[in-house]
C-alpha cells in the first residue's frame, strides 16, 4: 500500500475510533445509558428519561469534550518538546509549567490560613484555584522565556526548566509540612487531576486557549522536520532557529498552562502519545505526526476517562492514576523497541 493511501486509512480509523470512544464515554458510568438515547439526546431530540438527558448534557458531554481538548493539547505539546530537545522523555511539563501551577494552587490551598478571610474565601473558590494556577504557570513561563532569550543552548533551557520544577516543588513541600489534614486532602485531590465539573464557559476558554496554541504549533511544522537532524542543519536550510524555539515554547506553554489550570496536572499523555503516533504511522514527518498525535491523544484520554468511571459502579478513579497505569508501560515498551529513532 502506498504511504499516502496508508496514512489516509490510518487517519480514517483513528477518526472513527475517536467518534466511537466519544459515544462510549458518554454512555458508560454509574448510570448506564443506551447508545440510542445518547444519539437522540445529542441530536436535540431528548432521551427516554429526563434524568438521562440531564446527565448527558450537564455532566458527561462537558467532561468528554474536556477530555478531547486536554488529550489534544497535551499530546501535541509533548510532540513539540520531544522534537525541540531531541529527547524521547521530554513532555509538556518539562519547562516547569506544571510545577509553577502547582505552586500557585499550593499557596492558595495550603497557605490560605495566612490570608485575610475575604481574600481566602475568594481564592478557595474554583475561580481562585484557576487564577492561582494560571499565575504560577505564567510566572514560570516568563522566566523560561527570559532564559531562552539569553541562552543559545537548547539543552540548557531544559535544565533550567527542571531546576524551576525542583525549586517550586521544594516550596510546595515546605507549605505541605505546615498544612492541616483538610488542606492536604484538598491539594491532593487537585494534584490527581479532574476532567469533570467544568462549566461551559470554562470549557470554551480552555478550547480557545488550546486552539491558539495549536495554531502556533502548526506554524512550526516545517521547521520541526528540519530540527530532527539538528540545530545546525535547520540553520543551513535558512530556518530562524531562535524564532522557532520561541514559538514552540509559547505554544507548549499556552496549551499545557491552560490545561493544568482547569484540569490539574494530567500525567503521561504528553509523554506517551507522541511515541504511539510514531509507532502507528511509522514516520518522522511532522505534517503527519501533528494530526496523528492530535487524534491519538484525544482518543487515548477518552479511553482513560471511560476507565476511571468504572462502568456499573458508583466509584470514580483519579484520571492521573489511570493515565499513569496506561502510559508508563507503553513508554517503557516503546523505548525498548526504539532503534536509532525509528520504531520497528
Amino acid at each position: 500500500m502506498y504511504p499516502a493511501k496508508k496514512n489516509t486509512v490510518l487517519f480514517a480509523v483513528l477518526g472513527i475510533s475517536l467518534a466511537m470512544l466519544f459515544v462510549i464515554n458518554i454512555s458508560f458510568g454509574s448510570v448506564s445509558i443506551p447508545f440510542k438515547d445518547v444519539f437522540t439526546s445529542l441530536a436535540g431530540n431528548g432521551a427516554q428519561k429526563t434524568t438521562w438527558e440531564y446527565i448527558i448534557l450537564n455532566y458527561r458531554l462537558p467532561k468528554a469534550i474536556t477530555a478531547i481538548i486536554t488529550g489534544i493539547g497535551l499530546s501535541v505539546s509533548g510532540l513539540l518538546m520531544q522534537t525541540l530537545f531531541r529527547n524521547p522523555l521530554a513532555g509538556p511539563y518539562v519547562l516547569g509549567l506544571s510545577s509553577g501551577a502547582s505552586l500557585g494552587v499550593a499557596f492558595v490551598i495550603l497557605g490560605s490560613g495566612l490570608l485575610p478571610a475575604f481574600l481566602s474565601g475568594f481564592l478557595l473558590s474554583p475561580y481562585g484555584t484557576v487564577i492561582a494556577s494560571v499565575a504560577g504557570s505564567s510566572l514560570v513561563l516568563l522566566a523560561v522565556l527570559v532564559v531562552a532569550q539569553r541562552l543559545k543552548d537548547t539543552m540548557a533551557i531544559l535544565i533550567v526548566g527542571l531546576m524551576f520544577g525542583s525549586f517550586t516543588s521544594a516550596i510546595v513541600g515546605v507549605l505541605t509540612y505546615f498544612s492541616t489534614a483538610e488542606q492536604l486532602k484538598k491539594y491532593t485531590f487537585w494534584s490527581l487531576g479532574s476532567l469533570g465539573n467544568l462549566p461551559w464557559h470554562n470549557i470554551a476558554l480552555l478550547g480557545a486557549s488550546c486552539l491558539a496554541g495549536l495554531i502556533v504549533a502548526a506554524i512550526c511544522i516545517k521547521p520541526l522536520n528540519a530540527l530532527l537532524l539538528g540545530e545546525r542543519y535547520a540553520k543551513s536550510l535558512g530556518i530562524n532557529f531562535n524564532r522557532t524555539r520561541l514559538l514552540i515554547i509559547i505554544a507548549t506553554s499556552i496549551m499545557a498552562g491552560s490545561i493544568t489550570a482547569f484540569t490539574g496536572p494530567v500525567a503521561f499523555i504528553g509523554l506517551a502519545v507522541p511515541h504511539m503516533a510514531k509507532l502507528i504511522f511509522k514516520t518522522s514527518n511532522h505534517l503527519i505526526l501533528f494530526w496523528g498525535t492530535l487524534l491519538t491523544g484525544a482518543g487515548i484520554l477518552l479511553l482513560c476517562d471511560t476507565i476511571t468511571q468504572l462502568p456499573g459502579t458508583d466509584l470514580t478513579l483519579p484520571i492521573n492514576a489511570v493515565t499513569s497505569i496506561v502510559g508508563a508501560p507503553v513508554v517503557i515498551w516503546l523505548l525498548l523497541r526504539k532503534r536509532k529513532g525509528v520504531y520497528s
